[in-house]
Formats: C-alpha cells, sequence, structure tokens
C-alpha cells in the first residue's frame, strides 16, 4: 500500500477553504515548533494557540516555554490568542506509567501525543473550533502517521476537523530552526518528559 503524503492531503484541505477563514485551535509544544506552523496556517485560519503540555518536565521548563511561545507572539507582531492549559502533570503520568520503553518514538511518545491532541479536540469541541492540529509533526522526530492517524480518530469522535499535517516536510523544519533564529528564540536540547531530559543528559555527558 502506498504511504500517504500527508502535506498534499492537506494542501487539497487548504485549496478549498473558503474566502472567510475557520476557526483553528493549534496545540503548540513550544515556540520554535510553532513558527513555521504558523507562517502556514495563519494565511487560511484564524487561529488559536492552545499550550498544552503536561509531559514537560520540571515545572520552570513548563514556564520557560510558555513565556518564549507568549514573548514570540508579541515580537512577530502576530497578536495571535494563547490559551494556557493548567499545569498537570499527573494527567501525562497516568496515560504514560505501564510503559517501560521512554525512548523517543516509543509506544509510550505515541500516548503522550495521544493525551495532547484529545484535550485539543475536546477544547475545541466544547469552544466553537471548525479544527484542530497540533505543531509536533514539524520536528523530525515525530512520527507524523501516528499524529494523523490519532487525529483522525479524534475527528470522528469529538465531530471536528482535523487538518491532516506534516509540517517537517518541504523545509518547514529548516524553516523552523530558521525563524527561531531570526527571533532569538530559547531552543530547548530535549522533548519535554523527565525521560527524554534524562537521555539528552546522558549524551551530553557521553
Amino acid at each position: 500500500m502506498e504511504r500517504e503524503n500527508y502535506v498534499a492531503t492537506m494542501r487539497r484541505t487548504l485549496d478549498l477553504l473558503g474566502a472567510d477563514k475557520p476557526t483553528l485551535l493549534l496545540q503548540c509544544c513550544c515556540a520554535c515548533c510553532a513558527t513555521s506552523v504558523i507562517e502556514i496556517l495563519d494565511k487560511y485560519f484564524s487561529l488559536t494557540l492552545f499550550y498544552y503540555n503536561p509531559n514537560t518536565y520540571p515545572k520552570s521548563e513548563y514556564d520557560k516555554r510558555l513565556a518564549v511561545l507568549y514573548g514570540y507572539i508579541a515580537d512577530s507582531g502576530l497578536n495571535l490568542p494563547v490559551i494556557a492549559a493548567e499545569y498537570n502533570p499527573a494527567e501525562y503520568e497516568n496515560v504514560v506509567s505501564g510503559f517501560a520503553d521512554t525512548g523517543e518514538g516509543s509506544l509510550r511518545c505515541k500516548a503522550c501525543m495521544e493525551l495532547r491532541l484529545e484535550q485539543t479536540a475536546a477544547y475545541a469541541k466544547n469552544h466553537g473550533f471548525d479544527y484542530f492540529a497540533s505543531t509536533l509533526s514539524v520536528s523530525p522526530l515525530k512520527n507524523a502517521g501516528w499524529l494523523n492517524e490519532i487525529g483522525r480518530k479524534l475527528e470522528d469522535k469529538y465531530k471536528t476537523k482535523y487538518l491532516v499535517n506534516d509540517f517537517k516536510k518541504e523545509d518547514g523544519y529548516k524553516r523552523s530552526v530558521e525563524l527561531s533564529k531570526q527571533f532569538g528564540l530559547y531552543r530547548q536540547n530535549y522533548c519535554g518528559c523527565a525521560a527524554s531530559l534524562e537521555k539528552s543528559m546522558e549524551k551530553k555527558n557521553g
């Protein structure tokens, strides 16, 4: 079976949108990942950013990434609304407690993606958004197939449209790096969870 071209799928959706921008709730893990994604989507949607990341450890890192996101939105002149969810790491721990494998791309990561996308879909449904999506696929380390599989299931569950995507493609990740440098954004060296921080420190210390 031929693998789906997620970028082409997204472009077909965008081409069908009317002159009136539909609303889209965009889950953002950090400012760096948000940069190029916003640049793509702002032309087509009325965006609201949703900072829901209970996986981020420690709390000081969660707060720092949120502050950098607010700063980027202000400095870039985008003036997009940001909804910051309450920090509740227990929500993350509850969904990953049964996974022994903590490596990047493990089933633990998939469970984390599902948690964040589900909360985004639920919020979008409850607050009348037309679409929902996430910036996560801009990272070369994130499995776009998993993200889109989860997103489509949640679209059926919540009856709110999910925007299929793979934002790393067509130099999306490269552009995010360029914009991050342009605005002097803090670029973290681990995904967010305690397990990814530990592995990053192990790699750093050799």
